[in-house]
């Protein structure tokens, strides 16, 4: 066997048994008795141990070193590149610190959610403070004497900078103001969807939005979860929403959110499964295909067409009584507190809050201590409301809670993405709204599929959003998007 045959073989079982670890934290997020918290910590911080010692390899570094030569096309060349930059990452992290981590965060889902559900942040700062710590530590190791923040970035969005993105979050924030400014001030505002629904009558539409979207059942299924996510790969893409009954659109929309997430992961080529290639290819990348699958396509005046034939079926009495007046109530701008419901105009905002918060934690020029008292500064400043309660403010996220700092600007950035995949998609697709009136966003998929999922990390992200897009990675598309649709629907 060749020492790059070896290094493949040996890579094939470390991303298998990742999918294990993966396996282990959907379950801790969706049917493990709450009971085993403690015990569920100790066998992902054991599953942690064992990855971080194949990870850190010393044979991966001997096998990198004389494979490079036995590189056959694009795709060995590549695998060996994102081994190597693994590889390196990984040698510079403790074991204990590794282990430590993923023990301290797996039990910090449950303290977080507690509190959350109690609005009690003295609940949670403790633990924060921990995870903080750790990842500071972790960031120093990976920085190695560069700057913190961007370390973790890279873990997410390989390749961005702190300042390179904060170049971009300026640039877009004065036509965002702009537009929700004019947006609430405008004289028509859309009515909003009233009533309740029941939680079963919602997951039964939430399914037939996620079949609308192409998802294969036969390689997923969707279950409840305080903060929905997605899980998996390859043959094993699982997806969970939430419901609110008094609310629909949060787990219809939650749904179409997650099946763009794992559209992604079921699109990857199956000759790349279990090696480096198969997966997404970076946060924000991934990000804009849950995005340009929530908004875009799932929100548009076509799909929503559809939408409420199907709500006036499942629900009596619906207080919108035509198609237009529900697309309006689906894209309704307001002031609220909580980022995953929030409209399309204001979601960046509440993006750029975070990332600001997230570096200054890192930096240390923000104390846990002091953190809920800047969130609740920062938020009356940026959206004009005073925020009410924890469970709508500093506690809304699980993210810090589970340790992923420098993820949340790859949101904005991905919906930067999926404005310039939008505009290339509707040029190559000009009768796309017929399908989508008749429920079926499929052509979209296909062509996300064709343009995006099947490259999995093949190709290099923002050289992935170019070559698919035909343009420069730009907020402009994005942008334009938003001030001609909410311009439409405000008569601006």
């Amino acid at each position: 066997m060749s020492d790059f045959d070896a290094l493949m073989e040996f890579q094939r079982t470390t991303e298998a048994l990742s999918s294990v670890a993966q396996r282990l934290g959907w379950d801790q997020e969706t049917v493990m008795p709450r009971g085993a918290t403690e015990q569920r910590a100790e066998e992902i911080a054991a599953m942690e141990a064992v990855l971080h010692e194949r990870r850190t390899d010393p044979r991966i570094g001997e096998w990198l070193d004389s494979a490079e030569s036995e590189a056959e096309d694009a795709e060995d060349a590549r695998m060996l590149a994102l081994i190597g930059r693994d590889y390196r990452r990984q040698i510079r992290i403790p074991a204990r610190l590794a282990t430590e981590l993923a023990r301290l965060t797996s039990l910090s889902q449950g303290i977080w959610a507690e509190a959350r559900g109690a609005d009690d942040v003295s609940a949670f700062l403790p633990t924060l403070s921990e995870i903080l710590m750790l990842k500071r530590e972790e960031a120093a190791a990976l920085a190695d004497g560069g700057g913190a923040y961007d370390a973790l970035l890279d873990d997410y969005e390989p390749g961005a900078t702190a300042e390179s993105l904060s170049a971009i979050f300026t640039a877009m924030r004065p036509r965002l103001v702009q537009l929700r400014d004019d947006v609430l001030g405008a004289e028509i505002q859309p009515e909003p969807l009233s009533g309740q629904f029941p939680a079963e009558t919602q997951l039964r539409l939430a399914r037939q939005c996620a079949t609308a979207f192409g998802y294969d059942w036969s390689r997923g299924r969707m279950d409840l979860a305080v903060h929905p996510f997605s899980s998996g790969t390859w043959q094993d893409s699982r997806i969970t929403t939430r419901v609110v009954t008094a609310d629909p659109f949060n787990c219809l929309y939650s749904t179409i959110h997650e099946v763009g997430h794992s559209n992604y992961e079921l699109g990857i080529d199956s000759d790349y499964a279990f090696t480096a290639l198969g997966g997404g290819v970076s946060l924000g990348v991934h990000e804009s295909q849950s995005r340009i699958a929530e908004n875009q396509i799932g929100r548009s005046e076509a799909f929503t067409h559809w939408l409420f034939e199907r709500m006036t079926e499942a629900f009596d009495g619906l207080n919108i009584t035509d198609p237009r007046g529900f697309y309006g109530s689906v894209n309704r701008v307001t002031p609220g507190y909580i980022r995953t419901e929030s409209d399309e105009v204001q979601y960046n905002l509440h993006i750029m809050m975070r990332f600001d918060l997230e570096r200054d934690l890192i930096s240390g020029k923000l104390d846990v201590e002091d953190l809920e008292e800047a969130w609740n500064a920062r938020f009356l400043k940026d959206f004009g409301v005073a925020v009410d309660k924890p469970s709508n403010g500093v506690l809304q996220d699980v993210h810090w809670a589970v340790g992923l700092f420098g993820y949340f600007p790859t949101y904005a950035l991905g919906n930067v993405y999926a404005g310039c995949l939008n505009r290339a998609m509707r040029d190559a697709l000009p009768d796309l709204d017929t399908a989508l009136r008749e429920g079926d966003a499929t052509p979209a998929v296909e062509w996300l599929r064709e343009n995006v999922h099947r490259h999995g990390r093949l190709i290099p992200a923002a050289q992935l959003i170019e070559q698919a897009s035909g343009e420069d990675v730009s907020a402009e598309p994005l942008l334009d998007y938003l001030e001609e649709k909410f311009g439409g629907i405000y008569a601006l």
